[in-house]
């Protein structure tokens, strides 16, 4: 037999061979193969093959926790968008209002298209590329203003100073003689996660709530997280006179394990961050952990500290707010967190169409105890961060909804409508019960004489699995 037929014959039974392996260990890949052919070519109406896919892995994940999921390109671009904290727009903060039903431009980004052009605070847009605004979800207006960098938006909007609150709610705002139109094109612009008390005129951050002590409100854990709150922290520092700093975690959903790990490490110069720990080996021997240790070095050393949580600081935020308590760095003040203890990583797939965000450890508390609230536990059960006792702060709804009323104005910089300005006899004590209880914390408790070196760098911080969403 010639050589050439000898080398192919090796060659297929090789190929054979492969392929009964690869056959025997996907088994249910071929009886989903199977499933798919049989529906392609029998189905009464044809159903896109993505479709079936995506909704086949959909309810394939549906079985493992509620945390875990499949992301279609679209929600990964979001995601990633998030977690980067840049995306393609324009660069507005957007609120709704209520009496007119339009978006409410809060604040637009100092240096983004939308400041550029002349947009500012108390604007209202009533259309977006001839869309009309009124009463659609907020969500959809800033979705229409994202997009591809170097794309254009046509923004219709009605000034400030028009004192549009007399619009008349059965008109068309879009058709009011004092609208204009702006086309911005969109940009890279950088959302803010870490906020101060109140704007200042020229966009920056005022961090004294009250003399002596600052509040510095970290709204998610992203890529600039732990960046942004050094560069908090090293103007904090140089207040004079600082006596108390308050961190707010309410409302905080989470975000990046490393960032979180991060932000802890700039307020400890010692001690256990967070342990996280995989699933079970195959022989059943007890999953590793992994133990984030705080480097040396710590801002604001000797300053009192209080945190700020609510039922809706989960994950990332949880991890902050648990290992200043267990370092006894800081007082924790309000209700008890969300209770998401576990690190979701994120798997692309092959073909770049989508990812799945999939659950493959949990963390623990520096003291080892659980976050984490597992299905059927009850309040009794070990889970989330519990406020030091004696500082239980549960606002009622009313109260939260005159806060967020409140904070979005204070949020605003100052501007020409007089309705949307904050009152100047609303002190944040007033307003606010939680935090006004961390006031009554950190203004009784003497601050140390010296701040501490600021942390320079910490090399283990993004050593994490992913994000924790």
């Amino acid at each position: 037999m010639p050589l050439r037929n000898i080398l192919f014959l090796v060659f297929c039974i090789v190929a054979s061979l492969a392929a009964w392996a690869a056959g025997d260990r996907g088994e249910h890949g071929r009886r989903f193969g199977e499933v798919l052919a049989i529906i392609d070519r029998a189905a009464l109406e044809p159903v896109a093959g993505d479709r079936l896919f995506g909704a086949a892995v959909e309810a394939v994940v549906s079985q493992l926790d509620e945390h875990s999921a499949f992301l279609p390109p679209d929600e990964q671009a979001d995601l990633e968008a998030q977690l980067d904290q840049r995306f393609g727009g324009v660069g507005l903060q957007l609120a709704l209002d209520e009496p007119s039903g339009l978006p409410l431009v809060v604040a637009p980004v100092p240096g983004s298209p939308a400041a550029r052009a002349g947009l500012g605070p108390g604007d209202l847009i009533v259309a977006i590329d001839g869309i009309p605004a009124r009463r659609a979800a907020l969500r959809d207006a800033v979705q229409r203003l994202r997009g591809s960098q170097g794309t254009t938006v046509t923004v219709r909007f009605v000034p400030a100073a028009a004192a549009p609150r007399s619009l008349d709610p059965a008109s068309d705002p879009s058709l009011d003689p004092t609208a204009r139109d702006v086309v911005l094109v969109r940009e890279a612009v950088k959302v803010e996660s870490v906020l101060g008390d109140r704007r200042r005129a020229d966009g920056t951050w005022d961090w004294e709530v009250v003399p002596g002590v600052a509040l510095v409100r970290v709204t998610s854990f992203g890529e600039h997280t732990a960046g942004d709150l050094a560069a908090a922290l090293d103007a904090i520092e140089r207040l004079p006179e600082l006596r108390g700093l308050v961190l707010d975690l309410r409302g905080n959903p989470g975000g990046l394990l490393s960032a979180a790990v991060d932000v802890c490490d700039q307020f400890l110069d010692d001690g256990v961050i967070v342990s996280t720990r995989g699933r079970r080996s195959a022989t059943g021997a007890a999953a590793v952990l992994d133990v984030r240790r705080a480097g040396r070095g710590a801002a604001c050393a000797g300053v009192p500290i209080a945190v700020l949580i609510d039922g809706l600081s989960a994950s990332a935020a949880e991890i902050v707010a648990a290992c200043l308590q267990d370092n006894r760095r800081a007082t924790v003040v309000g209700s008890r967190s969300f209770g998401k203890g576990t690190v979701q990583t994120l798997l692309p797939l092959a073909d770049d169409r989508g990812m799945l965000k999939l659950t493959t450890s949990e963390y623990l508390r520096p003291d080892a105890g659980a976050i984490h609230r597992r299905t059927g536990d009850g309040d009794e059960q070990e889970w989330g961060v519990r406020p030091d006792p004696g500082f239980e702060v549960t606002p009622t709804a009313e109260s939260l909804a005159r806060l967020r009323r409140w904070r979005q104005l204070r949020d605003m910089p100052p501007g020409p409508r007089a309705d949307v300005q904050p009152p100047a006899a609303a002190a944040p004590a007033e307003i606010d019960e939680v935090l006004a209880a961390a006031l009554r914390i950190v203004s009784a408790t003497t601050a140390g004489t010296g701040l501490g070196g600021k942390k320079k760098t910490s090399g283990h911080a993004d050593e994490a699995a992913g994000p924790g969403q």
